[in-house]
């Protein structure tokens, strides 16, 4: 097997950047936007190492190049695998079962049969890439089946596998008719990652009920042929590049962005913000029905307040998502034209994306950001909003069920699916003193700052290497 040597490996559903096809049929490459590039790009171009991914075309083959500093690897996906492994299993099936099954997945055989295809092509690209003894870090549930194939294709490598989303409880999980070949595809890596020690004990749950296999707290014994290894199963909360994030938002050209914002927006005494992709996970519906609910009581105004809410695409050929649009709209719209005035709207609703510094901007603008998520892995935008309120002005309500509630300890805490509740919070966080605004942002601000995604990419890769490493065995 030809091997280029290596030394840091990242397989993921897609590459850091897309392909763009020009008019007269040449290619070229953008950097694709999304929270996993972000936390492992840092990571990359400091080290020997490669990528492989997705170009996000399908039907598109293109060699091996450099971009960024890293070396980047294109997996081939034809128009129908991306019908079937990705929109299909990925995001019909996995998607919805591991969100709590907030909407009902779907259960294909064919489906089931393109992403063990995948898995494997992603598996032998990985396999090529790696040198002796060198490490891979496989990320997301699009590729739970890389590391046990790759473990059967290069058993010399050392393999972690990085769960962004939540892992569901046994009762949920074992509704999937192929819920033991993802344990075991799983179980190929040495280090399993999780956003929560929820997710990580409820994984070690599915492993005790589904298997025979040994466990002791973290650690599963998984017998082989060359002995025993130990597979670990902890919490590693993924983070952003504060930094970067607390520097735009200290920059003249981005706080001069914010008071253009406020000014646009007719200078409201208080702006809310909301920043999700679009995904039924978000709980978009619920904080836009709570906002509506607060200005038909009087407890808030128009133009007094204003809620921003940027919606940008999200799978947009998924039936589900696409419903889902419309109702938003409905909603924004029916609440525009009960409470909206000439000159100043209830909503600005904005269903496309935005570049780092315009979030930036948009976060210094806002004085309450609300992150209504009824199940989410972490959520990145609630740290690039406290990254961004380099002032310690800002109230970031944040739903209990997103991974990120367990770090930010100086939100306001919701359940979303209480609307009466998820009011009162945002009437507490419009009208709470500045003492106690920037009490909660200055702690906020420690944590976000100081756990930054170098810090997780760190002590992810140095718990992997630290694990106990099976021998190669005769290959």
């Amino acid at each position: 097997m030809a091997r280029t040597g290596y030394e840091l490996v990242v397989v993921a559903n897609r590459l850091p950047v897309d392909v763009v096809l020009e008019p007269d049929g040449t290619t070229s490459w953008r950097r694709s936007p999304g929270g996993l590039v972000t936390a492992l790009e840092p990571v990359m171009q400091t080290t020997d190492g490669a990528w492989v991914g997705w170009s996000g075309a399908p039907d598109h083959e293109a060699e091996p190049f450099d971009s960024g500093g890293m070396r980047l690897v294109p997996v081939p996906l034809s128009r129908g695998e991306v019908e079937q492994y990705y929109e299909g299993f990925s995001n019909d099936t996995l998607w919805p079962l591991y969100h709590d099954v907030i909407s009902p997945p779907e259960f294909h055989r064919t489906w089931w049969d393109a992403y063990r295809r995948v898995n494997r092509r992603f598996a032998e690209a990985a396999a090529q890439q790696a040198g002796e003894g060198a490490t891979v870090w496989v990320q997301d549930y699009q590729l739970q089946l890389v590391p046990a194939m790759l473990r059967e294709l290069r058993p010399d490598l050392r393999i972690g596998y990085f769960h962004h989303i939540p892992f569901p409880p046994f009762e949920i999980f074992t509704q999937m008719p192929w819920r033991r070949q993802v344990v075991d595809g799983l179980l190929g890596a040495d280090l399993i990652g999780f956003q929560r020690a929820g997710d990580a004990a409820n994984f070690i749950r599915v492993v005790r009920r589904l298997t025979d296999l040994t466990t002791r707290g973290p650690v599963i014994t998984v017998p082989g042929e060359d002995g025993a290894r130990h597979v670990r199963a902890s919490a590693f909360p993924i983070s952003i590049d504060s930094a970067r994030f607390d520097e735009l938002a200290r920059s003249e050209a981005v706080r001069e962005r914010a008071r253009e914002i406020r000014h646009d927006l007719g200078d409201p005494q208080v702006l809310l913000l909301g920043v999700d992709r679009l995904d039924y996970t978000k709980g978009i519906r619920h904080r836009i029905k709570a906002y509506g609910e607060l200005l038909a009581e009087g407890r808030l105004q128009v133009p007094d307040a204003a809620l921003v809410q940027v919606a940008s695409p999200s799978r947009e050929n998924v039936e589900a998502y696409q419903q889902l649009r419309e109702e938003v709209e409905v909603l924004v719209g029916r609440i525009n034209g009960e409470h909206g005035q000439i000159g100043a709207a209830a909503i600005y609703y904005m269903h496309h994306s935005y570049p780092p510094e315009e979030m930036a901007a948009l976060y210094l603008a806002a004085d309450v950001m609300l992150v209504t998520a009824l199940r989410d892995g972490m959520n990145l935008v609630a740290k690039e909003f406290v990254a961004a309120c380099t002032d310690d002005r800002g109230v970031l309500v944040l739903s209990e069920f997103a991974g990120a509630a367990d770090e930010l300890s100086g939100s306001l805490l919701v359940n979303p699916h209480d609307i009466d509740g998820l009011k009162d919070a945002i009437e507490r966080a419009v009208t709470m003193e500045p003492r106690e605004m920037r009490r909660r942002m200055r702690k906020l601000r420690r944590r976000v700052l100081e756990d930054d995604v170098n810090k997780w990419s760190q002590r992810f890769l140095a718990t992997l290497n630290a694990v106990p490493h099976a021998p190669a065995g005769g290959r």
